[in-house]
């Protein structure tokens, strides 16, 4: 087989990803703090998820000096985009107007690398792949647009995160822990043949198995490509329903609370969402139904990492909220419910910014 050398931005979520890759025999650099890659170099990654074993529900832990594929870590100062066949984004929208990072990212747009994005918040790259969408009106949705004029929309492409997971805060940083193992999904590129290299890791991800101790067992999280460049977006609802609705005007609540406190109201913004996707463009089959998210969401029992950075003082975070809001606003819809999370939202930013200041 083909080893393909992917860099991805980022080595918390990116170590998912990251790992997935390994364990198919593909290497995988993380660019990351020079503090997190010097304890991945030494010690490696770690990654628990739980699985179905020859005799249930089983957690294993996959350790990143076991595998086929390698996985080193290293700073923005020392990433090389040239050696890599593919770029992943896995920080957080706000993360790239940092220094150094702002430069590796437009050396990655001026490398013509296919570049995918695991980020909840689509380039604006990507956006400008959707004809209805007007992406250029969508600017002031990011904390810094200009940092995507750079990139070739055909080199961009969106991977949903769906799969849930976390840094537990006792254990060091090199450790991810996975509650929620759904899959990756993933929108063609314009090009058949960067799609076609997205195609043989879903190839090669499938195929992996990992020795239990009781016997080899199906690793869940696949990469899996999509035909239509709107299926990411059917993650667009689930945010809107749960994760950003964990964020009320005095406190935060879990997306369990969030979603099931009131289903009918959560089920009637999730259905409204996905109304503004196909009034996009999207298809209903590329959407996910209300029923299966809100069975997978008993099971998130944190606020999202969106909250929780508004709690924490956050001055930025990731605006899907506002970027569904207004994309709504351009086929003439709306929705009061999503209008209040956008204000809570709206109002958290602005204490932290005046807190900062």
């Amino acid at each position: 087989m083909t080893a393909y050398n992917v860099m991805i931005f980022g080595a918390s979520y990116g170590s998912l990803l990251g790992t997935k890759l390994a364990m198919a025999g593909h290497n995988v650099t993380l660019v990351c703090l020079k503090s997190e890659a010097d304890l991945i170099n030494t010690e490696g990654t770690r990654v628990r998820m739980p699985v179905k074993g020859p005799r249930g529900p089983m957690e294993i832990e996959v350790h990143s000096r076991n595998l086929p594929g390698r996985i080193r870590a290293t700073t923005t100062a020392e990433a090389d985009v040239n050696a890599h066949d593919l770029v992943g984004l896995a920080m957080q929208e706000p993360q790239y107007g940092s220094p150094g990072v702002r430069e590796l990212l437009e050396a990655v747009a001026d490398s013509k690398k296919p570049c995918m994005s695991i980020m909840n918040m689509p380039p604006l790259a990507y956006l400008k792949r959707i004809p209805k969408l007007g992406a250029d009106k969508l600017r002031y949705c990011f904390t810094d647009p200009s940092v995507w004029d750079r990139f070739d929309p055909e080199l961009v492409t969106l991977c949903s995160p769906d799969p849930q997971a976390f840094r537990p805060p006792e254990e060091k940083s090199n450790l991810l822990q996975v509650t929620l193992p759904t899959n990756f999904k993933a929108a063609r590129f314009t090009s058949q043949k960067h799609t076609d290299l997205l195609k043989v890791l879903q190839k090669d991800i499938e195929a992996v198995r990992f020795d239990s101790g009781e016997g080899p067992v199906e690793v869940p999280i696949k990469l899996k490509v999509h035909e239509s460049i709107f299926v990411p977006l059917a993650k667009w609802a689930m945010l809107l329903t749960g994760n950003y609705r964990c964020v009320e005007l005095e406190s935060v609540r879990s997306i369990r609370d969030a979603v099931h406190s009131n289903l009918a109201e959560s089920r009637d913004v999730y259905e409204w969402v996905q109304k503004v996707c196909i009034g996009l463009g999207a298809s209903p089959d590329d959407m996910v139904p209300f029923e299966k998210y809100a069975n997978a969401a008993t099971g998130l029992v944190k606020p999202s990492s969106a909250a929780r950075a508004l709690a924490a003082g956050a001055p930025n975070i990731e605006r899907v909220d506002l970027l569904v809001q207004s994309s709504a606003a351009a086929l003439g819809l709306s929705h009061p419910v999503v209008d209040r999370t956008v204000a809570y939202v709206d109002a958290k930013l602005a204490s932290n910014r005046r807190r900062a200041a």
